[in-house]
């Protein structure tokens, strides 16, 4: 078991992995560098490996999937997350480590958006987009996270073992910061200073389809993990519907005696039992919901004993 293992997922990095592999050696000379390679296609795993780094492979393309590899593979007291374009300054990694073993906390956000990043990052979109999901989630969360789709993190071993990877593309990000607040884990904000690409280097995420991708991973990931709010707001919106469109034709039966629009009628009853079918499903899935939680946190025990176990392998081997 390792005390700290630096995780980099990589697809063709090669102009900056080396110097991200040395930056990182040189602030955390105790720590274990894995680099993943996802395909690469210009020799990034050769680089890595020259520069130090233990070199693994995922053949299933996606950020997600790397992560879901890295997460199974690799045991430690304490993770850092990093990508290989050398953005993030291997600098500030010391201070969120220190909040994962000194402080407990489960996962530390790298947060670029209060400190350069609206002037380094030459992507408009990009920037909005992240303005966006953050304000998203903390609204329909109820949380303070500053930086959502941050890429450079640290994580305690309680959170890595325990979170379930679904993603399988940049979305991950997302899931990871929704996880950890709907389980109430502890999570901590460090700023950290951004950078943009150097000349060469290539993004590979699509601003458009990416963004695209995680709208819908939050829309899917509220309807998971706050079943009750979605539904009722679903179920509140039908029964408005049902009932504006019944007002017409109450009043003219009340003045008439007659119904003369029955397809509305009958529609406007149809979106009654679909509202109230709705909310009663959100109360169900809520029930479930409050019981996976409590089978989490005993899930967090199993994994808990797991760790101690390790750390006494660890002690006797050393």
């Amino acid at each position: 078991m390792d005390k700290i293992a630096v995780l980099i997922p990589c697809y063709n990095e090669s102009r900056t992995i080396g110097k991200v592999v040395r930056d990182f050696k040189k602030v955390l000379p105790e720590a274990v560098i894995y680099v993943y390679d996802n395909n690469s296609t210009d020799h990034t795993d050769d680089i890595a490996r020259e520069a130090g780094a233990v070199v693994r492979y995922e053949h299933r393309q996606g950020k997600g999937n790397v992560i879901r590899r890295m997460f199974r593979e690799v045991d430690a007291q304490c993770y850092v997350m990093t990508d290989g374009d050398d953005t993030y300054p291997a600098e500030a990694a010391p201070e969120m480590i220190s909040q994962v073993l000194d402080r407990q906390a489960d996962m530390v956000i790298g947060d670029r958006l209060s400190s350069t990043y609206f002037n380094e990052n030459k992507r408009p979109f990009h920037n909005f987009g992240n303005s966006i999901v953050r304000k998203s989630i903390n609204v329909l969360f109820k949380t303070d996270i500053r930086d959502i789709m941050t890429g450079y993190r640290a994580f305690s071993y309680q959170f890595v073992k325990s979170f379930p990877v679904l993603s399988r593309g940049f979305e991950i990000e997302t899931e990871m910061s929704i996880h950890a607040v709907d389980k109430n884990m502890h999570i901590e904000n460090v700023v950290v200073q951004y950078r943009d690409r150097p000349d060469g280097s290539q993004s590979k995420l699509n601003t458009y389809s990416d963004g695209f991708k995680v709208l819908c991973t939050i829309a899917r990931l509220y309807r998971i993990y706050k079943p009750m709010a979605f539904f009722g707001m679903l179920s509140a919106v039908l029964f408005m519907l049902s009932v504006i469109f019944f007002i017409p034709v109450l009043v003219e039966y009340m003045n008439t005696g007659m119904v003369p629009n029955f397809p509305t009628l009958i529609v406007c009853g149809f979106v009654m039992l679909a509202a109230i079918q709705s909310w009663f499903s959100g109360m169900i899935l809520q029930n479930i919901v409050q019981k996976n939680r409590q089978d989490f946190e005993m899930e967090l025990q199993r994994i808990n004993d797991s760790y101690n176990r390790l750390m006494s392998e660890k002690q006797e081997t050393d």
